[in-house]
């Protein structure tokens, strides 16, 4: 029995992608093994969305070829969005990779990697739309808590955007196929799902005629056993008052939306080829927090596109400043090969990009304090993810907070709790992102 280690970087959506070919790969009779250092073949499912995901990507490529010298490994596999991105240049550019693996082709990784351990190494490469957007996998992280990919693929070409080249057009699922999977995932002892796409608020429109995303989550809150929905990459120009109103009626949903804006200036969105302009983006966030009044806002923006002014980059700021969104990730703008935004000419220089980020990050900073400050004494609904050795006490996330971006809760508690447990936790103080309390008995 050959055994199997995969390292997978990137998003969620990617996470997904991994977890389903793990599943293949243990109905093949392979043995999935966390130890790289045993493994006949390592996969390093990889993104390459912006330049640090590609240098994260090489870096974990190079580092696990030291185990055909130092460990078992016959074969290193590259996947994922890299793999698919650049194709043969991965295995001409890495001679250290001896397989390089496309999105369309990854149905079939238990072949290609005995193939590979075996000595008969070639890339391959099907076609996009051939990709397995979700059914059994081996799941990662934690047991209670994964992620449903609704769609894979964009149409909405944003200029600075790669992942229409990578992943190509949008392929929704049907309702019923995603249904079926939340209801096999909550069996399974899921009770927390996470709903992703590229732009989940354009789910259902190729296959339907019309975005479904409103009716797509009523059925998932008829799933037995989940307890939180969380919907992630809502597109603000395709936030109806249908969703909004789905997400205000129904309990399973979390008061939580995650909306990445990338800018508000109406020249650097048209640039972006994004719809909407500061007012209509602002009349939105109002209308949220209207309907939904204890709705938690995040978002994500982008310093440093091709002639940003710094008037511009200062009505962001302003921006920031007054509708202190709960969460926010600001990044600076990368020219990626093959999109529009990387041939403009008028390119900002680096240390301007990451001027204009670090003031944003600086000025969401005392925004994140001010709001957990205001929380003292509240009491709030949490998972428990853990118990901290080091302080003695549990941790865990609250329904105000996704998985890996979004801060986490420290709290103790006077008898034993359960990992994946929800309990009511009093806040009491905060530190940077991280709120602490002690559970309500």
């Amino acid at each position: 029995m050959y055994k199997v280690a995969m390292v997978s970087l990137g998003c969620p959506k990617n996470q997904v992608d991994a977890e389903v070919m793990l599943k293949l790969l243990d109905n093949a009779g392979f043995e999935i093994t966390p130890a790289e250092a045993e493994a006949d073949a390592i996969i390093i499912n990889t993104c390459g969305f912006i330049e640090a995901a590609k240098a994260e990507a090489i870096e974990n490529i190079l580092e696990a070829a030291n185990y055909k010298s130092d460990g078992n490994c016959k074969a290193l596999i590259v996947t994922g969005c890299l793999a698919e991105r650049y194709r043969d240049d991965v295995t001409e550019e890495i001679p250290e990779v001896d397989v390089c693996v496309g999105i369309g082709s990854n149905s079939k990784i238990a072949e290609i990697v005995k193939n590979a351990i075996e000595g008969k190494k070639q890339n391959c490469y099907g076609e996009k739309e051939d990709l397995q957007l979700g059914g059994d996998r081996v799941l990662g992280g934690y047991p209670f808590s994964t992620y449903l990919k609704i769609a894979d693929g964009c149409d909405n070409c944003c200029t600075y955007c790669a992942i229409p080249k990578i992943r190509g057009r949008m392929r929704s699922r049907t309702i019923e196929d995603c249904v079926a999977e939340a209801k096999k995932l909550a069996l399974d002892g899921v009770t927390e799902l996470i709903v992703v796409a590229q732009d989940t608020t354009a789910y259902g429109t190729d296959l339907y005629g019309e975005p479904k995303l409103a009716e797509l989550l009523s059925e998932l809150c008829k799933v037995e056993g989940l307890h939180w929905i969380r919907t992630l990459y809502t597109y603000p120009d395709k936030i109806t008052d249908e969703l909004l109103d789905v997400i205000a009626r129904e309990e399973k949903l979390v008061k939580y939306l995650d909306i990445p804006l990338q800018h508000i200036n109406g020249e650097i969105l048209k640039r972006m080829n994004r719809k909407g302009d500061k007012d209509s983006i602002s009349t939105l966030i109002d209308k949220i927090r209207v309907k939904i009044p204890d709705i938690t806002l995040r978002t994500t923006l982008i310093t440093g596109f091709p002639g940003e002014t710094e008037e511009q980059f200062c009505e962001l700021a302003e921006f920031v400043k007054e509708k202190r969104f709960d969460r926010l990730g600001c990044f600076t703008y990368s020219a990626e090969d093959g999109t529009v935004a990387a041939e403009l000419s008028d390119q900002i220089d680096e240390q301007t990009k990451n001027d204009r980020m670090e003031n944003i990050m600086e000025l969401q900073m005392t925004i994140a304090a001010e709001k957990n400050e205001q929380k003292q004494d509240s009491v709030t609904e949490a998972i428990i993810e853990g118990w901290d050795d080091y302080i003695k006490c549990y941790f865990g996330r609250t329904v105000a907070d996704a998985p890996e971006i979004d801060g986490k809760i420290f709290f103790m508690s006077t008898k034993p709790l359960k990992i994946g447990d929800y309990v009511k936790v009093r806040i009491n103080d905060s530190i940077d992102y991280d709120l602490l309390g002690e559970t309500e008995e």
